[in-house]
């Protein structure tokens, strides 16, 4: 049994700002935060669950991704989840396309769950896959995965606010 994960909500409010600020930043992409301009990197879209799979194979095939996290070399199946409510990943083996897959992450891509169709709700379920350790789903270990994840693949700026909005948020 896993441990129970008591700071998700904290979690998920604390990211929901950090989405609030992608999508609300000007043109030339700067924002203040804490005290430092900083320039925001391009988030990218989806327009299908096809490019999101495409995006998550070379994520996980990316040299600094394969050498800061172990887990990348096992494969993670992407596929369209019915509802728009929430992105989901599961660490169970099933049967995809004829073959096994060790991992699943599942996002809503129907009109009203357009909003999962996006680089930082991806990098999201892709940190649950990576992150190996045994706490909490949303505990210090996978805060620390998907800082160091979003890090790696969007920069450190993008990093810098991930720290800043969660410690700020009492997520640790």
């Amino acid at each position: 049994m896993s441990d129970r994960d008591t700071g998700r909500a904290r979690f998920y409010e604390a990211e929901h700002l950090v989405h609030r600020l992608f999508d609300n930043v000007s043109s030339s992409r700067t924002v203040q935060l804490a005290g430092t301009e900083i320039t925001l990197p391009a988030e990218a879209r989806f327009a299908s669950i096809e490019a999101v799979d495409d995006y998550v194979h070379r994520v996980l095939d990316l040299p600094a991704v394969r050498s800061g996290f172990p887990r990348a070399a096992q494969p993670v199946a992407v596929r369209e989840r019915r509802g728009q409510r929430s992105a989901h990943y599961a660490a169970r083996v099933r049967v995809h396309d004829g073959g096994q897959v060790a991992a699943e992450i599942a996002i809503p891509s129907a009109r009203e769950g357009r909003w999962a169709l996006r680089e930082l709700v991806v990098l999201h379920e892709l940190a649950h896959h990576l992150d190996g350790t045994t706490g909490p789903a949303h505990g210090r270990g996978f805060v620390l995965t998907l800082i160091e994840l979003v890090g790696l693949v969007l920069g450190p700026e993008a990093a810098f606010v991930y720290r800043v909005v969660l410690a700020d948020s009492g997520v640790s």
